[in-house]
């Protein structure tokens, strides 16, 4: 599905917005993510459990973000979904993506996602990755039409909030390459691209080899239909 990517392609990036194939890739990574995103099994909670009644199924804890194995792969499908509705709105996956999101990103859902957040144990809940993937999705639902940021302000305004009361708390960044990484948030939180940075040359190199190495894999196990295929629209979407 994602062969068309040769390993010696000097960058991976122009190749996207350059050549006939990025539709079709776009495709694949709608058809991938679509599979997964209301798949409600296996699921991996992030919940501390109060008595025998949090015991319950994963939708009606996350009446949206019940898919993909875990809340926050299923945030960032959604926000990799919308995007590609948006660049590539003649596609037939883009038909699906905006029933879908009509159905599932709607005000009473959202209000249970919300609600969720005001459950005792829950402050650290998904912090700050998924917090900053939630910010990512309401602004990319924003730059549509339908509604759908509208809906999902409020879930939006309380990752924000988070933020604000749990930045000033740190005494020093946490720079480990994993989910609490603190400048990862942050920037796609803010939605900063960091053009101009000493390293963006690196990092734009960086991206490239990723993107050579993956794009030909990203529907070859779970790895891929989880969350390689939203990581590769990051990676080929930014500003060069």
């Amino acid at each position: 599905m994602f062969g068309g990517l040769r390993s010696s392609e000097p960058c991976a990036r122009r190749w996207w917005r350059a050549r006939d194939a990025c539709p079709p890739i776009a495709a694949g990574f709608a058809r991938l993510t679509l599979e997964h995103v209301g798949r409600e099994y296996p699921y991996k909670r992030d919940q501390v459990l109060t008595g025998p009644e949090d015991v319950t199924l994963p939708s009606t804890l996350h009446p949206i973000f019940h898919g993909s194995f875990d809340w926050q792969s299923c945030v960032h499908g959604w926000w990799q979904l919308l995007t590609i509705a948006r660049l590539f709105p003649d596609l037939p996956e883009a038909a699906e993506i905006r029933a879908r999101a009509d159905e599932m990103l709607r005000v009473e859902k959202v209000a249970g996602e919300v609600a969720y957040l005001d459950r005792p144990g829950t402050a650290g809940f998904e912090r700050p990755y998924g917090w900053a993937w939630a910010l990512a999705l309401h602004s990319e639902a924003a730059r549509h039409e339908a509604g759908w940021g509208a809906a999902l302000e409020p879930l939006a305004r309380a990752f924000a909030l988070r933020f604000r009361l749990f930045l000033p708390k740190l005494s020093y960044p946490v720079r480990t390459g994993a989910h609490g990484n603190i400048a990862f948030a942050l920037v796609l939180a803010g939605g900063n691209s960091g053009r101009g940075h000493a390293a963006c040359a690196r990092m734009n190199e960086a991206t490239d080899r990723h993107l050579r190495a993956a794009l030909p894999h990203l529907d070859d196990d779970y790895m891929g239909g989880h969350w390689l295929a939203t990581f590769a629209l990051l990676a080929l979407v930014r500003p060069i």
